[in-house]
């Protein structure tokens, strides 16, 4: 069994979780920033929409030479920094629905998932070489990334007498 950054009560909550995924770190950091929180429902619908063009991922930590995005107003993005990163968007969008496919074998409502925990962390770098002028060799270096959900089933409140 692997381990998670957090521990959870295994009755309500699903997990999923890809490691040495070949998808550029700080897009899946955004990503998973932008998605934690969400309903599952909403979560899958959002990354839909941005493989679809129609949503944008706001960018908020890793904004260096991020151009600015009228689709980044709808989020509050701070400088209305966004992109569309298709690739990584496809690969949390495959983990979240794994997710909740592990709820659906636990009995646990998908009406009712939200994402609690959602985290990406840097993986080790695939190191491979370039060639440059005068015969140097240069580094040519992919960052990989970690990443996990943890769903948990929305409790309903109790009245208040």
């Amino acid at each position: 069994m692997t381990r998670y950054s957090v521990e959870t009560e295994s009755s309500n909550t699903s997990k999923s979780r890809g490691s040495h995924l070949r998808v550029h770190y700080k897009h899946c950091r955004e990503i998973t920033h932008h998605v934690k929180g969400m309903k599952a429902g909403k979560a899958m619908k959002f990354m839909e929409d941005v493989l679809a063009f129609k949503a944008v991922v706001p960018f908020v930590k890793y904004t260096g030479g991020i151009g600015r995005k009228a689709q980044a107003k709808q989020s509050k993005a701070p400088g209305n920094c966004g992109r569309w990163p298709v690739k990584a968007t496809a690969v949390v969008k495959d983990l979240l629905s794994n997710a909740i496919s592990n709820a659906v074998a636990k009995d646990l409502d998908p009406e009712t998932l939200f994402v609690s925990h959602a985290q990406c962390n840097r993986a080790p770098a695939g190191r491979r070489r370039t060639y440059r002028a005068h015969g140097r060799i240069g580094k040519y270096a992919s960052q990989p990334a970690h990443i996990e959900f943890v769903l948990t089933a929305k409790q309903e409140g109790v009245s208040k007498n």
